[in-house]
């Protein structure tokens, strides 16, 4: 039964970002700058990070 959750939710969410795309496609970009954005400040936290952890943790 848990898969058949699975597979539920995958279609609900790419039916709703499908219909935010059709519907109003420069908020959906902006959603996807959102996106990005966040993926690039995790990653430069993370980078921050190792490179605090390799100085000596000071």
């Amino acid at each position: 039964m848990a898969v058949n959750g699975k597979k539920l939710a995958v279609y609900v969410i790419v039916v709703f970002v499908l219909y935010v795309i059709i519907t109003d496609p420069s908020k959906a970009a902006e959603y996807v700058e959102i996106g990005f954005q966040g993926i690039s400040d995790a990653a430069k936290a993370v980078g921050d990070f190792f490179t605090w952890l390799a100085d000596g943790a000071h």
